[in-house]
């Protein structure tokens, strides 16, 4: 075996993203609500990076300071751990750093006054607490009851497995067979059957710890007939849920009508008891946390240009500058060179955010007047005229990649005359209709919507009627198509619309 050394030439193309490149695509991609907490970030890690406030001085830019533009292939936006000094290093240098003489304060080195309120503590002191989960809102129901001490843990154990729906996620075997060998749990068939009845019986709302969907509803029946006065009709439901439960799903009431000898209008009577039960009586106690929805751009009418005309709604968002201070610190000789590099690391990380920022705002805009051309009709008349928009003619048209188009939309909202709607909703394919007007895939289900809405409930149109319904109106799919649609319109099939 002989080893040899050598050397070769070759030469090839290759991408690579320079960190800061990285750190815009990142940015334009993030919605409202996570750019800003990324800004609320960057303003406590870097002490380069200020808020403008509304009684400073705003003509203070990096360009009028002479600030050194950052090279595009320079030192990354976020630092790498690998070639930064270690957390102690960094903390002690940054320490040093805020204890420099005072002839490097400055009236825009931007601190509490005397009297203000720190925002950034009132943000937090604002900020609401984590709400309980179902578990621990059960727990603490279950802590209250007078239970019998060798059940009260085996009814703890089973309200863990209790899902949002408030039902039992797991049979009692295989929670048995999970626990059998844990220390200090005395578990039997028996013991866990004995708790089961207690956690239905006693926890509210009624159906909590109920291991179907019927006997949820058999469960809140019963709590329901033990009241004084309750309506005598509560025994109709209970027919109903405990003999035909699968018919009432598929809406088969001839069928129910025929095996039980009830007439119409008893069975309408118990069907509208029922609206009393709860599926998922879970979700009665516990909140669900939806996030909120900022649009990222209004959109207006202006009348006396006659067109729409779109705005940044960009108010949550803090206006940025540098630190005069930290630029003077990054060009002070006197300074020390560790401590001078420091600064110039978190001046340029500055710099590239807001940069970044900018750039996320006006690429932004582009996009949306773009759409605002295409989707005139749309803003004029309604979901029903939403036009085909590929993201390649938009990118095309701005002369910029796709991809940049892709992440511009990406989880952004806008405020149109026609409500809150998603930026990429505006941007789907789409089909020809026999009059040669071009509708987009959104639009058709929009039609398919209204065809349902208004089509007569006691003989609701088979899937083949629906296609032939958007037939006449210009719109020709497989009926397969119309299944597909339908369900992701959440549209029961004919057979569960119908109303007898």
């Amino acid at each position: 075996m002989r080893f040899e050394t050598s050397q070769h030439m070759r030469m090839g193309q290759h991408m690579k993203l320079a960190p800061r490149m990285i750190q815009s695509m990142e940015i334009l991609q993030m919605p409202m609500l996570a750019l800003q907490e990324r800004v609320e970030e960057e303003l406590v890690a870097n002490a380069a990076l200020e808020i403008v406030e509304p009684q400073d001085d705003v003509d203070a830019t990096p360009a009028e300071d002479g600030l050194e533009q950052p090279p595009t292939d320079g030192e990354p936006a976020v630092s790498d751990s690998s070639s930064d000094t270690g957390d102690w290093q960094r903390l002690s240098e940054f320490e040093s750093f805020s204890q420099m003489d005072n002839e490097y304060s400055s009236q825009n080195f931007t601190r509490p006054r005397a009297g203000e309120r720190d925002r950034k503590m009132d943000a937090m002191a604002n900020t609401p607490a984590r709400g309980k989960s179902l578990t621990e809102v059960l727990l603490d129901q279950w802590s209250i009851e007078e239970i019998d001490p060798l059940i009260a843990p085996l009814g703890a154990l089973l309200i863990s497995y209790i899902d949002d729906d408030g039902l039992l996620g797991a049979d009692l075997e295989t929670i048995l067979d999970q626990h059998r060998n844990v220390p200090g749990m005395d578990l039997s068939m028996e013991g866990l059957e004995r708790a089961l009845a207690e956690v239905k019986g006693r926890l509210e709302p009624a159906g909590i710890g109920a291991r179907t969907r019927r006997e949820c509803l058999v469960v809140q029946i019963d709590r329901f007939e033990a009241e004084p006065g309750h309506d005598p009709a509560f025994a109709d439901v209970r027919r109903l849920v405990v003999e035909h439960f699968d018919d009432l799903l598929q809406n088969r009431l001839p069928r129910i009508v025929e095996q039980t000898g009830l007439d119409m209008d008893r069975i309408h009577a118990a069907l509208a008891l029922m609206r009393k039960l709860r599926i998922s009586p879970g979700r009665d106690l516990v909140d669900v946390e939806v996030p909120p929805i900022i649009p990222d751009v209004i959109i207006e009418f202006d009348e006396e240009a006659g067109e729409y005309v779109a705005a940044l709604s960009d108010g949550l968002l803090p206006t940025l500058r540098i630190s005069r201070r930290c630029q003077q610190m990054a060009r002070d000789r006197t300074v020390e060179k560790q401590t001078r590099e420091f600064v110039g690391k978190s001046v340029r990380n500055a710099q590239w955010l807001i940069e970044s920022i900018n750039q996320r705002k006006n690429t932004l805009l582009r996009v949306v007047r773009v759409v605002l051309t295409r989707q005139r009709d749309f803003l004029d008349h309604g979901p029903q005229h939403l036009k085909p928009l590929p993201m390649i003619e938009v990118a095309d048209q701005l002369g910029i990649h796709v991809g940049t188009v892709s992440r511009a939309v990406a989880d952004k909202w806008l405020q149109t005359p026609r409500g809150v709607v998603a930026l990429r909703k505006f941007f789907s394919g789409g089909t020809e209709t026999d009059t040669g007007r071009n509708m987009s895939w959104d639009a058709i289900k929009a039609k398919l919507r209204e065809i349902v809405d208004n089509e007569d409930k006691s003989t609701p149109l088979s899937d083949a009627g629906l296609a032939d319904e958007l037939k006449k109106a210009g719109i020709e799919i497989a009926r397969r198509t119309v299944v597909k649609y339908r369900q992701q319109l959440d549209i029961p099939p004919a057979r569960r619309r119908k109303v007898y």
